[in-house]
């Protein structure tokens, strides 16, 4: 199980780290590079058309601004790609969450929130487990997790008030 996870400049890493956890936490392995949709258009293509060759199972796509990333490397294959716009300092994120939205029709992107980095990942892990069940049952465990921390944590305010 691999996750390809692409980003348009080095300067977006602390926003893939997020990511990477989320794929590690699950036992996805992550092949993570810097290739630019407008520097270095040729590789885009290229590792999006070898990616299923490759052992790549999806991508993420990361970048701000402009943020053509994800829809270039969706153009090259027909693996799902989902979108992680990052956040700028023009418009807080919201011109490359737009850019990453407003997709032609047969060219679909799954986008996640500006710098949500873990909602790439876990968007990842929960496509994968349509194929791995076991990345469906440990995703589930992880989610049942989440409700008893919810629980909890509600408990010990009622216990205040």
């Amino acid at each position: 199980m691999k996750v390809g996870v692409i980003m348009g400049s080095k300067s977006d890493f602390e926003v893939v780290k997020p990511c990477i956890a989320a794929l590690k936490k699950f036992g996805v392995d992550a092949d993570v590079r810097v290739i630019s949709a407008h520097r270095t258009p040729d590789a885009a293509h290229a590792y999006a058309a070898q990616a299923a060759k490759n052992g790549i199972e999806v991508i993420v796509g990361v970048a701000g601004k402009a943020a053509h990333l994800a829809g270039v490397l969706a153009a090259s294959t027909v693996l799902p790609v989902i979108a992680l716009p990052v956040q700028t300092s023009m418009m807080g994120g919201l011109d490359s969450l737009l850019s990453m939205v407003q997709m032609p029709s047969g060219i679909p992107v799954a986008t996640v929130g500006v710098n949500a980095g873990e909602n790439a990942g876990l968007l990842a892990v929960q496509i994968l487990s349509l194929k791995y069940p076991e990345l469906g049952n440990k995703f589930a465990a992880y989610k049942e997790e989440m409700k008893q921390k919810i629980e909890r944590d509600d408990k010990e305010l009622q216990a205040q008030l």
